[in-house]
């Protein structure tokens, strides 16, 4: 700006150009032209996966480690094992499977965002990039980098580790089969509008007969620890 002004016979010190558009809000050109991660999460939604793992104790004193995987525009998680010793090989067969998954899903996936985890080992991200998805390691101890996996796993803690006495790997496995379920197809998510992952909002109910006289009924997960409610047919 201050050199388009000299070229107009406009003599006018720089520092008052700054001052102008630090009034104003606007930002220096180098950081108006760089990317930030917000907008390259927004911009990549489309194409942006998230992993993690969660680490619980069931009550036999055993300590299993869950590897999960999130597609940040959907918000659809798939839980892709869970075991005691998360080896190299583990986790390179629990990717293969997933890359299996996303192409007969149609996900044209392009990164994964994921920590720096020691579990995840040098060979998947080769893996990955075969299948067209390139790594993005986020900062060292800034987990919000990674704030929509994070999300997930709160809500897995707080809706069902936490309340849930889980015998063994066994019945992990099945209360987080069941858990994948209701978080994909039935619950509601605000940044979906109420949507779910694979579930769409029905149609508002217009007559209010209709709201009067509704028939609503409602199926237990796991002993009641997750509802899900519908119209009766």
């Amino acid at each position: 700006m201050h050199g388009e002004l000299t070229t107009l016979g406009i003599k006018v010190a720089p520092s008052t150009v700054w001052e102008i558009l630090k009034q104003e809000g606007v930002d220096p050109a180098p950081e108006r032209a760089s990317t930030t991660w917000a907008d390259f999460l927004r911009s990549q939604a489309d194409a942006l996966l998230a992993c993690d793992f969660i680490e619980t104790v069931t009550l036999n004193g055993q300590r299993r480690y869950i590897l999960a995987v999130i597609e940040h525009a959907t918000q659809r998680v798939r839980v892709l094992g869970v075991t005691a010793h998360p080896t190299a090989s583990w986790v390179l067969q629990a990717f293969k499977n997933l890359v299996m998954d996303l192409e007969d899903a149609g996900c044209r996936a392009r990164y994964l965002i994921r920590d720096r985890d020691g579990k995840f080992p040098e060979l998947m991200d080769e893996i990955l990039a075969e299948a067209g998805i390139h790594t993005v390691l986020t900062g060292v101890r800034v987990p919000r980098m990674n704030a929509i996996m994070e999300r997930w796993v709160r809500s897995c803690r707080r809706e069902l580790l936490d309340r849930c006495l889980l015998w063994n790997e066994r019945h992990l496995r099945h209360a987080l089969h069941e858990y994948e379920a209701f978080y994909n197809r039935h619950r509601a998510h605000q940044a979906l509008d109420q949507a779910a992952p694979l579930r769409a909002v029905p149609d508002p109910i217009t007559d209010p007969a209709g709201i009067v006289d509704l028939n609503v009924r409602r199926r237990d997960r796991l002993g009641g620890v997750l509802h899900e409610y519908s119209r009766a047919a």
